[in-house]
C-alpha cells in the first residue's frame, strides 16, 4: 500500500439504520458475522488505515447496544446517537469530529469488509491539489435501463444509458472537512422528508456545486442489504485473517504462478460487439465465442485457475454451461476470483498481454486496468502488441491473449 504524508483525518461510520430490507429484527449494524457485529468488523478495518486519528460511530438512536459492544476499542473510537435520516446521522457525527480535522471520510457500517487499502486510496486522492471530494466506485457490468409506468400499469424502457459511463458508488467517501461541513450546513432548510431522500454525501457536495473525483472501488466493499448478502459477507469474513503483530515472526508465504492463453477469431457477424479487457470498442467488430469473446479477461481467468490448480476456463465456464452464454468477461473474471478465494487462495496480481491489430488500445489502457482490477479485487495490468503483420493476428483475423497470475495460500 502506498503511504503518503496526509492531513489529519477522521472517519464517521454511519451505523444507525434499522435495515428493514435485511429483516433481522435488530439494527443492521448489530447483525453478527463470524462472532462480531457488522459495525465492529468495519471499525477493525478502519483501524488498519494509517493516519486515521478518530472514528465516530453513529449508533441507532435510543439504543445503547452498539455503544456497549464498542467499549473495548481504543479511546479514538467514540459514538454519537443517530438522527431520523442518514443525512441527520452524518450531521450528528460531524458535530463530534475534532474541530481541527482536515479530512473526513464517511463510511457505511453496511460495508463491513471494505479493506484498509480502499480507505487509503481515497485519502491519497484527497491529497491531490484541487481535490476536495473523492469516492470509490466500480464499473457497471449489467445493462441498466430507465423505466416508466404506462397508463395500463406496465413498465416500459425509456432510456438505456451507455454502461461505460455508469459506476456503482461505494463508501468510504472522502472530503475536505470544510467542504463536507459547508455542504451539510446547506441542508438545514430541508424538511425531514427531503432529508430522507439524501442517500450519500457525495450527492450533497455535488448539489452544492462541488466536484467529486472517482477512484477505483473494491469488490470486498460489499453492501449488506438483503438476507442473501449475509452469505457473501460470511465468505468475506472467512477470507479475512487477523494481521499478525508487527513484532512477531511471520511465516513466509510462497506464491504460486499460473499462466493462461485465450484465442478468439474476429466474428463473421458485422453486428457483433467488440468487448476486450472489460471495455466496449464500438468502432470494431467483436470476437466470436460462447460468451462475449473477451480474450483478455478469459486469459486472466485461465491464469488464476492454473495458479490455484482448480481446473481451467472450460472446467468452469465451458460451452456446456448455458448460463454463461453471452456473459461479459468482467463477470467471468469476478466469478473466477471468487472461486480462487473460495479454494483458499488470495490473489497477488495478474498481468495480461494481447496480440492483435485491433482495437486501438493505448489510450484506454489505464481504464481497462481499473475495470479488471476491480473485477478481480487485485491489481491487473494489461499491455498490447502487434505481430508485425505476421499470422492471423497480423491479418486482423483474431486476437491472442497471454496471462500470468500470482496467488498465494492464505495461512
Amino acid at each position: 500500500m502506498n503511504q503518503v504524508k496526509q492531513r489529519n483525518a477522521s472517519v464517521i461510520l454511519v451505523a444507525a439504520g434499522m435495515g428493514t430490507r435485511l429483516g433481522a429484527g435488530i439494527p443492521k449494524a448489530l447483525v453478527e458475522i463470524a462472532g462480531k457485529s457488522l459495525a465492529e468488523h468495519a471499525v477493525d478495518r478502519i483501524l488498519e488505515v494509517p493516519g486515521i486519528r478518530e472514528v465516530i460511530v453513529v449508533t441507532p438512536p435510543d439504543d445503547d447496544r452498539l455503544a456497549e459492544a464498542l467499549r473495548g476499542y481504543p479511546d479514538s473510537v467514540r459514538t454519537a446517537p443517530g438522527g431520523s435520516s442518514r443525512a441527520g446521522s452524518v450531521r450528528n457525527g460531524l458535530a463530534q469530529v475534532c474541530p481541527d480535522a482536515e479530512l473526513i471520510l464517511v463510511h457505511d457500517a453496511a460495508r463491513p469488509f471494505a479493506p484498509a487499502a480502499l480507505f487509503q486510496r481515497v485519502l491519497e486522492q484527497l491529497e491531490v491539489p484541487g481535490c476536495d471530494a473523492a469516492i470509490p466506485a466500480l464499473p457497471v457490468t449489467d445493462t441498466i435501463s430507465v423505466v416508466a409506468t404506462d397508463p395500463a400499469g406496465s413498465e416500459l424502457v425509456v432510456q438505456t444509458p451507455d454502461r461505460s459511463t455508469l459506476r456503482a458508488v461505494q463508501t468510504p467517501q472522502g472530503f475536505s472537512a470544510a467542504t463536507l461541513r459547508e455542504a451539510h450546513a446547506g441542508l438545514r432548510t430541508l424538511s425531514e422528508e427531503q432529508l430522507a431522500a439524501v442517500t450519500d454525501d457525495a450527492s450533497i457536495v455535488r448539489a452544492a456545486g462541488g466536484a467529486v473525483h472517482v477512484v477505483a472501488g473494491d469488490a470486498r466493499a460489499l453492501k449488506v442489504t438483503h438476507p442473501d448478502d449475509l452469505a457473501a459477507a460470511e465468505q468475506l469474513a472467512a477470507a479475512t485473517t487477523e494481521a499478525p503483530h508487527r513484532n512477531e515472526p511471520q511465516d513466509m508465504l510462497l506464491p504460486r504462478v499460473g499462466t493462461g492463453i485465450d484465442i478468439h477469431a474476429v466474428s463473421t457477424d458485422p453486428e457483433r460487439e467488440m468487448w476486450l479487457a472489460g471495455l466496449y470498442f464500438p468502432e470494431d467488430i467483436g470476437l466470436s465465442g460462447h460468451s462475449d469473446g473477451d480474450a483478455v479477461a478469459h486469459a486472466a481467468c485461465d491464469a488464476l485457475f492454473s495458479a490455484s490448480g482448480i481446473g481451467d476456463l472450460g472446467t468452469h465456464f465451458g460451452v456446456d454451461r448455458p448460463e454463461f452464454a453471452g456473459a461479459s468477461g468482467v463477470s467471468l473474471l469476478t466469478e473466477a476470483a471468487r472461486l480462487v478465494r473460495e479454494a483458499g487462495f488470495e490473489i497477488g496480481n495478474i498481468a495480461v498481454q494481447f496480440v492483435g491489430r485491433r482495437p486501438r488500445f493505448g489510450a484506454r489502457r489505464e481504464e481497462a486496468n481499473r475495470v479488471l482490477s476491480a473485477a478481480a479485487g487485485a491489481p491487473v495490468s494489461i499491455t498490447a502488441t502487434t505481430s508485425d503483420g505476421l499470422g492471423y493476428e497480423g491479418a486482423g483475423e483474431g486476437i491472442t491473449a497471454y496471462a500470468t497470475a500470482l496467488v498465494y495460500e492464505r495461512p
